[in-house]
């Protein structure tokens, strides 16, 4: 369950993705959704429910799933494709290039179990997808670090002119942004400050943003102050707002992500501060270079080293060495 992801005591919301979704189709009649015999995975069967003429299924093809959203696209509708995160990037990677980005057409490719968010091992963990969609021309790149952040995403993607790739949690998807910050709402394109701290500034982005709150409040006991930055948005890169938060306070840096350390928001980050001539002490967290085991969840978050108790050890150790 997504609701593990989040620690004891946080409330959850049940299928925000897909609630949004159809709050949102009652007003605007070009929305549809398809989806590759995931719709109960990936929370699309919420407007499979409420509104079955709008929905497709496509059957386990995510090649053809791409290609038949490309083409309602050219249609003047705004699909909503979704699927696991390991099919889109992996299987279907070159209609999505093809048939999607190059024509900057406004598909939505919404797919679950992003990183390490399921114990079924290499075929199902999509470790390298932000790296991949990256270098794609003109992909937009969504990593939503709770239920906040998935409903919010939905209208503002919507509106977004081109391709979306976003990462989605799905089921009980656990509120964890407003705890810390009552005002807050997703806006895409933008970082926000979530939490102050004096010692060391973690950017992070997705479920890792949960992981360094969570690891703020253990460090705080020690008297460690994490400030923790929140970067939804991988591409374009909030490069401004990254800068000016490093420029504000001489802090160690450390980038969290849920995600290979190659190529993703670690080497993004670390890019735009040194083309500013910026060169902290700099830390990465992030999922290694290797094909990861299966297994319980909160064994391999801790074993991978991204479980909050994980995170704070690793900022401790980091600090108390001298970064």
């Amino acid at each position: 369950m997504i609701a593990s992801l989040a620690a004891e005591g946080y409330d959850t919301v049940r299928a925000p993705f897909g609630r949004a979704l159809v709050d949102l189709a009652r007003k605007d009649p070009r929305i549809v959704g398809l989806t590759a015999d995931l719709g109960k995975y990936t929370d699309l069967h919420i407007l499979a429910q409420e509104m079955p003429d709008r929905f497709y299924q496509m059957g386990m093809a995510e090649q053809l799933l791409m290609s038949a959203a490309a083409g309602m696209a050219r249609e003047g509708f705004i699909p909503f494709a979704t699927t696991y995160a390991v099919f889109a990037a992996r299987r279907a990677y070159d209609f999505i290039a093809m048939a999607i980005a190059e024509q900057n057409l406004p598909v939505k490719i919404v797919c679950a179990l992003p990183g390490l968010t399921s114990g079924y091992g290499p075929s199902h963990q999509a470790t390298d997808d932000l790296a991949i969609f990256r270098a794609l021309p003109g992909m937009t790149i969504v990593d939503p670090c709770d239920a906040c952040d998935v409903a919010g995403m939905v209208p503002e993607i919507t509106r977004h002119p081109g391709p979306v790739y976003a990462r989605l949690l799905r089921g009980e998807v656990p509120s964890v942004l407003t705890r810390h910050m009552p005002d807050y709402r997703f806006r895409l394109g933008k970082a926000q400050l979530i939490r102050e701290g004096a010692d060391a500034l973690m950017i992070s982005c997705g479920i890792m943003t949960m992981r360094a709150l969570d690891a703020a409040v253990l460090l705080e006991r020690e008297g460690i102050g994490l400030a923790v930055l929140h970067v939804p948005t991988i591409k374009p890169l909030d490069t401004e707002t990254i800068l000016s938060e490093v420029r504000r306070r001489a802090r160690k840096v450390i980038v969290g992500e849920n995600h290979s350390v190659i190529g993703g928001l670690g080497e993004a980050v670390a890019g735009v501060l040194l083309r500013a001539g910026i060169a902290p002490a700099f830390h990465q967290i992030a999922l290694p270079d290797a094909f990861l085991d299966a297994g319980a969840l909160p064994t391999l978050h801790d074993r991978y080293g991204i479980s909050a108790e994980r995170v704070a050890a690793q900022i401790r150790m980091w600090i108390q060495t001298g970064g």
